[in-house]
């Protein structure tokens, strides 16, 4: 997996998004629930809080058997719980039959993965554009 460098965030570096700005974008590509994380440091356990919600709300919103991502693209940061926060929505996930798969990583947290493991029990692409389409290919087979 090609490494990301650790960058802050152009548009936004604080701990807090601006009022009205949620925490999480999400879509639908190709029939794949895909959770874009604005927020650039996922270290407050209100923040981690939710997130959790509405990445337990794309979940239900999804079928069983169902594609889902979580892009990294704009964070920089985060602590033990939102690790914590992952494991539990990978669970809950697979436990429908369903996929999911993390994408545009950084070092920093991708060290952190390392560290703990994770790296060999989630899905980690380098895109967005590999995570769908190891989705689809996993879901065609």
């Amino acid at each position: 997996m090609k490494k990301k460098p650790f960058k802050d965030s152009d548009e936004y570096s604080g701990t807090r998004l601006p009022a009205g700005r949620d925490m999480v974008s999400i879509s639908d590509q190709y029939g794949i629930k895909v959770a874009l994380l604005e927020i650039p440091r996922i270290l407050d356990q209100q923040d981690i809080s939710e997130i959790r919600k509405k990445l337990s709300a794309m979940t239900r919103e999804g079928q069983a058997s169902s594609g889902f991502v979580i892009d990294f693209r704009k964070v920089i940061n985060m602590s033990s719980s939102a690790l914590g926060m992952l494991i539990t929505i990978h669970k809950r996930i697979c436990e429908t039959g369903g996929k999911l798969h993390l994408c545009n990583i950084n070092d920093t947290i991708m060290d952190l993965f390392h560290i703990t493991r994770l790296d060999k029990i989630l899905n980690i692409d380098d895109s967005l554009e590999q995570s769908l389409s190891s989705i689809s290919e996993s879901f065609n087979t």
